[in-house]
Protein backbone atom coordinates (compact mmCIF):
# COMPACT_ATOMS: atom_id res chain seq x y z
CA UNK A 1 0.00 0.00 0.00
CA UNK A 2 2.82 2.39 0.88
CA UNK A 3 4.46 1.75 -2.50
CA UNK A 4 1.19 2.44 -4.27
CA UNK A 5 0.78 5.76 -2.46
CA UNK A 6 4.31 6.81 -3.38
CA UNK A 7 3.64 5.85 -6.99
CA UNK A 8 0.38 7.84 -7.00
CA UNK A 9 2.03 10.93 -5.46
CA UNK A 10 4.85 10.72 -7.97
CA UNK A 11 2.38 10.50 -10.81
CA UNK A 12 0.43 13.54 -9.58
CA UNK A 13 3.62 15.54 -9.11
CA UNK A 14 4.78 14.66 -12.61
CA UNK A 15 1.45 15.90 -13.94
CA UNK A 16 1.87 19.16 -12.01
CA UNK A 17 -1.33 18.62 -10.03
CA UNK A 18 0.12 18.88 -6.54
CA UNK A 19 2.47 21.70 -7.42
CA UNK A 20 -0.19 23.99 -8.96
CA UNK A 21 -1.92 26.17 -6.42
CA UNK A 22 -5.65 26.72 -6.79
CA UNK A 23 -6.61 30.06 -8.33
CA UNK A 24 -7.94 32.63 -5.89
CA UNK A 25 -11.43 32.49 -7.43
CA UNK A 26 -11.60 28.73 -6.87
CA UNK A 27 -10.08 28.80 -3.40
CA UNK A 28 -12.19 31.70 -2.10
CA UNK A 29 -15.97 31.63 -2.13
CA UNK A 30 -17.42 34.74 -3.80
CA UNK A 31 -19.01 37.50 -1.77
CA UNK A 32 -22.69 37.49 -2.69
CA UNK A 33 -24.12 40.96 -3.40
CA UNK A 34 -27.84 41.62 -3.78
CA UNK A 35 -28.77 42.17 -7.43
CA UNK A 36 -30.74 45.42 -7.01
CA UNK A 37 -33.05 46.17 -9.92
CA UNK A 38 -33.23 49.97 -9.69
CA UNK A 39 -30.69 52.33 -11.23
CA UNK A 40 -29.01 53.75 -8.14
CA UNK A 41 -28.92 50.36 -6.46
CA UNK A 42 -27.31 48.67 -9.44
CA UNK A 43 -24.77 51.48 -10.00
CA UNK A 44 -23.70 51.61 -6.35
CA UNK A 45 -23.48 47.81 -6.21
CA UNK A 46 -21.09 47.70 -9.16
CA UNK A 47 -18.92 50.49 -7.76
CA UNK A 48 -18.53 48.47 -4.57
CA UNK A 49 -17.89 45.23 -6.45
CA UNK A 50 -15.18 46.78 -8.63
CA UNK A 51 -13.29 48.01 -5.56
CA UNK A 52 -13.67 44.68 -3.74
CA UNK A 53 -12.54 42.70 -6.79
CA UNK A 54 -9.73 44.94 -8.04
CA UNK A 55 -8.53 46.45 -4.78
CA UNK A 56 -8.92 43.55 -2.35
CA UNK A 57 -8.59 40.62 -4.80
CA UNK A 58 -11.84 39.02 -3.64
CA UNK A 59 -14.36 37.46 -6.06
CA UNK A 60 -17.98 38.63 -6.05
CA UNK A 61 -21.26 37.75 -7.69
CA UNK A 62 -24.90 38.87 -7.45
CA UNK A 63 -28.12 37.10 -6.55
CA UNK A 64 -31.53 38.49 -7.59
CA UNK A 65 -34.70 38.86 -5.53
CA UNK A 66 -37.27 41.30 -4.17
CA UNK A 67 -36.36 43.69 -1.38
CA UNK A 68 -38.00 41.47 1.23
CA UNK A 69 -36.41 38.23 0.01
CA UNK A 70 -32.98 39.85 -0.25
CA UNK A 71 -33.18 41.25 3.29
CA UNK A 72 -34.26 37.82 4.51
CA UNK A 73 -31.33 36.24 2.65
CA UNK A 74 -28.96 38.77 4.23
CA UNK A 75 -30.24 37.87 7.69
CA UNK A 76 -29.51 34.21 6.89
CA UNK A 77 -26.07 35.05 5.40
CA UNK A 78 -27.20 33.57 2.08
CA UNK A 79 -26.06 36.90 0.64
CA UNK A 80 -23.54 39.13 2.38
CA UNK A 81 -24.05 42.66 0.99
CA UNK A 82 -26.95 44.91 -0.02
CA UNK A 83 -25.35 47.92 -1.71
CA UNK A 84 -28.26 50.33 -1.16
CA UNK A 85 -30.24 49.68 1.99
CA UNK A 86 -32.90 52.16 3.14
CA UNK A 87 -32.24 51.04 6.71
CA UNK A 88 -35.01 51.11 9.28
CA UNK A 89 -37.99 51.11 6.89
CA UNK A 90 -38.68 47.43 6.29
CA UNK A 91 -40.10 45.28 9.13
CA UNK A 92 -37.83 42.47 7.90
CA UNK A 93 -34.75 44.66 8.32
CA UNK A 94 -35.83 46.06 11.69
CA UNK A 95 -36.36 42.55 13.08
CA UNK A 96 -33.08 41.19 11.69
CA UNK A 97 -31.13 44.18 13.03
CA UNK A 98 -32.72 43.79 16.47
CA UNK A 99 -31.66 40.14 16.47
CA UNK A 100 -28.08 41.06 15.59
CA UNK A 101 -28.15 39.34 12.20
CA UNK A 102 -27.52 42.37 9.98
CA UNK A 103 -25.63 45.66 10.24
CA UNK A 104 -26.00 48.94 8.34
CA UNK A 105 -22.72 50.62 7.46
CA UNK A 106 -22.16 54.29 6.77
CA UNK A 107 -24.32 57.09 5.41
CA UNK A 108 -23.66 56.49 1.75
CA UNK A 109 -25.76 59.14 -0.01
CA UNK A 110 -26.34 62.27 2.02
CA UNK A 111 -29.26 64.25 0.70
CA UNK A 112 -31.29 61.21 -0.32
CA UNK A 113 -34.96 62.03 -0.05
CA UNK A 114 -38.49 61.09 -1.04
CA UNK A 115 -41.69 63.06 -1.30
CA UNK A 116 -44.22 64.68 -3.63
CA UNK A 117 -42.97 66.66 -6.62
CA UNK A 118 -44.07 68.88 -9.47
CA UNK A 119 -42.08 70.21 -12.46
CA UNK A 120 -40.53 73.61 -11.78
CA UNK A 121 -42.41 75.20 -14.69
CA UNK A 122 -45.76 74.51 -12.98
CA UNK A 123 -44.79 77.01 -10.26
CA UNK A 124 -42.35 79.33 -12.06
CA UNK A 125 -43.28 78.94 -15.71
CA UNK A 126 -40.76 78.60 -18.55
CA UNK A 127 -40.76 81.65 -20.87
CA UNK A 128 -38.25 80.02 -23.24
CA UNK A 129 -40.78 77.27 -23.94
CA UNK A 130 -43.82 79.50 -23.77
CA UNK A 131 -45.10 77.84 -20.58
CA UNK A 132 -47.03 79.94 -18.09
CA UNK A 133 -46.99 79.27 -14.34
CA UNK A 134 -50.26 77.49 -13.65
CA UNK A 135 -49.76 77.20 -9.87
CA UNK A 136 -47.57 80.18 -8.87
CA UNK A 137 -48.46 79.92 -5.16
CA UNK A 138 -48.04 76.16 -4.85
CA UNK A 139 -45.59 75.46 -2.05
CA UNK A 140 -47.09 72.81 0.20
CA UNK A 141 -49.35 69.78 0.12
CA UNK A 142 -51.88 71.98 1.93
CA UNK A 143 -52.13 74.12 -1.24
CA UNK A 144 -53.10 71.20 -3.48
CA UNK A 145 -56.93 71.41 -3.13
CA UNK A 146 -56.80 74.85 -4.82
CA UNK A 147 -54.98 73.39 -7.81
CA UNK A 148 -56.89 70.19 -8.46
CA UNK A 149 -57.97 71.52 -11.87
CA UNK A 150 -54.34 72.12 -12.84
CA UNK A 151 -53.57 68.42 -12.29
CA UNK A 152 -56.91 67.30 -13.71
CA UNK A 153 -57.53 63.56 -13.97
CA UNK A 154 -58.81 62.76 -17.49
CA UNK A 155 -60.92 59.89 -16.18
CA UNK A 156 -62.42 61.69 -13.15
CA UNK A 157 -63.70 65.19 -13.99
CA UNK A 158 -63.51 67.57 -11.05
CA UNK A 159 -60.55 65.80 -9.47
CA UNK A 160 -56.82 66.08 -9.81
CA UNK A 161 -54.49 63.11 -10.38
CA UNK A 162 -51.73 62.10 -7.99
CA UNK A 163 -49.25 59.60 -9.42
CA UNK A 164 -48.48 57.11 -6.66
CA UNK A 165 -45.99 54.24 -6.55
CA UNK A 166 -47.02 50.89 -8.04
CA UNK A 167 -49.05 48.57 -5.82
CA UNK A 168 -46.76 46.43 -3.69
CA UNK A 169 -44.22 49.13 -2.88
CA UNK A 170 -43.95 50.27 0.74
CA UNK A 171 -44.25 53.88 -0.42
CA UNK A 172 -47.58 53.13 -2.14
CA UNK A 173 -49.20 52.43 1.23
CA UNK A 174 -47.62 55.52 2.79
CA UNK A 175 -48.82 57.79 -0.03
CA UNK A 176 -52.32 56.37 0.07
CA UNK A 177 -52.45 57.12 3.79
CA UNK A 178 -51.00 60.59 3.22
CA UNK A 179 -53.82 61.43 0.82
CA UNK A 180 -56.23 60.73 3.69
CA UNK A 181 -54.11 62.50 6.30
CA UNK A 182 -53.79 65.63 4.13
CA UNK A 183 -57.54 65.69 3.38
CA UNK A 184 -57.03 65.16 -0.36
CA UNK A 185 -59.18 62.10 -1.07
CA UNK A 186 -62.11 64.26 -2.21
CA UNK A 187 -60.00 66.34 -4.59
CA UNK A 188 -57.40 63.87 -5.97
CA UNK A 189 -57.41 60.42 -7.53
CA UNK A 190 -54.86 57.96 -6.15
CA UNK A 191 -53.47 56.76 -9.49
CA UNK A 192 -51.05 53.83 -9.38
CA UNK A 193 -48.97 52.79 -12.36
CA UNK A 194 -48.39 49.12 -13.08
CA UNK A 195 -44.64 49.34 -12.54
CA UNK A 196 -41.78 51.69 -11.74
CA UNK A 197 -41.02 51.92 -15.47
CA UNK A 198 -44.62 52.92 -16.19
CA UNK A 199 -44.47 55.60 -13.49
CA UNK A 200 -41.26 56.96 -15.01
CA UNK A 201 -42.77 56.92 -18.51
CA UNK A 202 -45.86 58.88 -17.49
CA UNK A 203 -43.87 61.51 -15.57
CA UNK A 204 -41.31 61.88 -18.37
CA UNK A 205 -43.98 62.12 -21.06
CA UNK A 206 -45.81 64.88 -19.16
CA UNK A 207 -42.63 66.88 -18.57
CA UNK A 208 -41.43 66.61 -22.17
CA UNK A 209 -44.82 67.96 -23.31
CA UNK A 210 -44.73 70.75 -20.71
CA UNK A 211 -47.85 69.47 -18.95
CA UNK A 212 -48.53 69.75 -15.20
CA UNK A 213 -48.03 66.54 -13.23
CA UNK A 214 -48.08 65.75 -9.51
CA UNK A 215 -46.21 62.65 -8.41
CA UNK A 216 -44.34 60.74 -5.72
CA UNK A 217 -40.61 60.20 -6.28
CA UNK A 218 -37.29 59.77 -4.53
CA UNK A 219 -33.59 60.50 -4.89
CA UNK A 220 -30.97 59.38 -5.92
CA UNK A 221 -32.60 58.66 -9.28
CA UNK A 222 -32.08 59.50 -12.97
CA UNK A 223 -35.28 61.55 -13.03
CA UNK A 224 -34.03 64.07 -10.49
CA UNK A 225 -30.80 64.39 -12.41
CA UNK A 226 -32.61 65.01 -15.68
CA UNK A 227 -35.37 67.53 -14.89
CA UNK A 228 -35.89 70.65 -12.77
CA UNK A 229 -38.41 69.69 -10.09
CA UNK A 230 -39.85 71.22 -6.92
CA UNK A 231 -40.55 69.13 -3.84
CA UNK A 232 -43.72 70.14 -2.00
CA UNK A 233 -43.48 70.95 1.68
CA UNK A 234 -45.06 68.53 4.16
CA UNK A 235 -45.66 68.69 7.92
CA UNK A 236 -42.61 67.96 10.09
CA UNK A 237 -41.75 64.33 10.70
CA UNK A 238 -43.57 62.78 13.63
CA UNK A 239 -42.68 59.24 14.68
CA UNK A 240 -46.15 58.37 15.97
CA UNK A 241 -47.82 59.79 12.88
CA UNK A 242 -45.39 57.82 10.71
CA UNK A 243 -46.65 54.58 12.24
CA UNK A 244 -50.18 55.45 11.09
CA UNK A 245 -48.92 56.13 7.57
CA UNK A 246 -47.14 52.78 7.22
CA UNK A 247 -50.23 50.89 8.44
CA UNK A 248 -52.58 50.37 5.48
CA UNK A 249 -55.41 49.39 7.84
CA UNK A 250 -55.26 52.49 10.03
CA UNK A 251 -58.53 54.38 9.40
CA UNK A 252 -57.27 57.69 10.77
CA UNK A 253 -53.72 58.37 9.54
CA UNK A 254 -51.94 61.46 10.82
CA UNK A 255 -50.01 63.98 8.67
CA UNK A 256 -46.22 63.76 8.59
CA UNK A 257 -43.39 63.88 6.10
CA UNK A 258 -41.70 60.53 5.52
CA UNK A 259 -39.09 59.02 7.79
CA UNK A 260 -35.78 60.83 7.13
CA UNK A 261 -33.87 58.93 4.47
CA UNK A 262 -30.61 57.25 5.39
CA UNK A 263 -28.96 55.11 2.75
CA UNK A 264 -26.46 52.56 4.02
CA UNK A 265 -24.71 49.39 2.94
CA UNK A 266 -26.34 46.39 4.57
CA UNK A 267 -24.11 43.45 5.51
CA UNK A 268 -24.64 40.18 7.34
CA UNK A 269 -23.09 39.88 10.78
CA UNK A 270 -20.85 36.93 9.75
CA UNK A 271 -19.53 39.06 6.87
CA UNK A 272 -18.83 41.93 9.26
CA UNK A 273 -16.69 39.63 11.40
CA UNK A 274 -14.92 37.90 8.49
CA UNK A 275 -13.95 40.97 6.43
CA UNK A 276 -13.06 43.87 8.76
CA UNK A 277 -11.04 45.58 6.01
CA UNK A 278 -14.07 45.62 3.67
CA UNK A 279 -16.31 46.80 6.52
CA UNK A 280 -13.92 49.71 7.12
CA UNK A 281 -14.14 50.60 3.43
CA UNK A 282 -17.96 50.32 3.32
CA UNK A 283 -18.24 52.55 6.40
CA UNK A 284 -16.49 55.40 4.54
CA UNK A 285 -18.54 55.31 1.33
CA UNK A 286 -19.93 58.77 0.60
CA UNK A 287 -21.46 59.46 -2.83
CA UNK A 288 -22.29 63.14 -3.53
CA UNK A 289 -25.93 63.38 -4.59
CA UNK A 290 -25.41 65.81 -7.50
CA UNK A 291 -22.80 63.84 -9.48
CA UNK A 292 -24.62 60.61 -8.63
CA UNK A 293 -27.95 61.84 -10.02
CA UNK A 294 -26.21 63.06 -13.19
CA UNK A 295 -24.47 59.71 -13.63
CA UNK A 296 -27.79 57.93 -13.18
CA UNK A 297 -29.45 60.17 -15.77
CA UNK A 298 -26.68 59.45 -18.29
CA UNK A 299 -26.86 55.74 -17.53
CA UNK A 300 -30.63 55.72 -18.08
CA UNK A 301 -30.67 57.80 -21.25
CA UNK A 302 -27.85 55.84 -22.93
CA UNK A 303 -29.04 52.45 -21.59
CA UNK A 304 -25.54 51.87 -20.26
CA UNK A 305 -24.94 48.60 -18.37
CA UNK A 306 -24.37 49.22 -14.64
CA UNK A 307 -20.78 47.89 -14.65
CA UNK A 308 -19.82 50.19 -17.52
CA UNK A 309 -21.56 53.15 -15.86
CA UNK A 310 -19.77 52.40 -12.58
CA UNK A 311 -16.38 52.39 -14.30
CA UNK A 312 -17.20 55.68 -16.05
CA UNK A 313 -18.25 57.28 -12.73
CA UNK A 314 -15.06 56.10 -11.03
CA UNK A 315 -12.88 57.43 -13.85
CA UNK A 316 -14.67 60.79 -13.75
CA UNK A 317 -14.58 61.11 -9.95
CA UNK A 318 -11.44 59.38 -8.63
CA UNK A 319 -11.26 61.77 -5.69
CA UNK A 320 -14.63 60.49 -4.45
CA UNK A 321 -13.91 56.77 -4.14
CA UNK A 322 -10.17 57.01 -3.41
CA UNK A 323 -11.04 58.63 -0.07
CA UNK A 324 -12.78 55.42 1.03
CA UNK A 325 -9.81 53.04 0.86
CA UNK A 326 -6.09 52.88 1.74
CA UNK A 327 -3.70 54.24 -0.90
CA UNK A 328 -2.38 50.84 -1.96
CA UNK A 329 -5.91 49.62 -2.59
CA UNK A 330 -6.81 52.80 -4.47
CA UNK A 331 -3.70 52.46 -6.64
CA UNK A 332 -4.59 48.88 -7.61
CA UNK A 333 -8.13 49.86 -8.57
CA UNK A 334 -6.99 52.95 -10.48
CA UNK A 335 -4.53 50.87 -12.48
CA UNK A 336 -7.32 48.49 -13.51
CA UNK A 337 -9.60 51.34 -14.59
CA UNK A 338 -7.15 52.77 -17.13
Amino acid sequence: MKGFRQLLVGLLVSMGVLLSPLPVSAATAPIHFADLNWESGSLITDILRIIVEKGYDLPTDTLPGTTITLETALANNDIQVIGEEWAGRSPVWVKAEAEGKVVSLGDTVKGATEGWWVPEYVVKGDPAKGIQALAPDLRSVSDLPRYKDVFSDPESPGKGRFLNSPIGWTSEVVNQQKLKAYGLTDSYVNFRSGSGAALDAEITSSIRRGKPVLFYYWSPTPLLGRFKLIQLEEPPFDAQAWKTLTDADNPNPKPSRSLPSKLSIGVSTPFQKQYPQIVAFFSKVDLPIGPLNKALAQMSEAHTPPRQAAEAFMKAHPDVWQAWVPKDVADKVFAELK
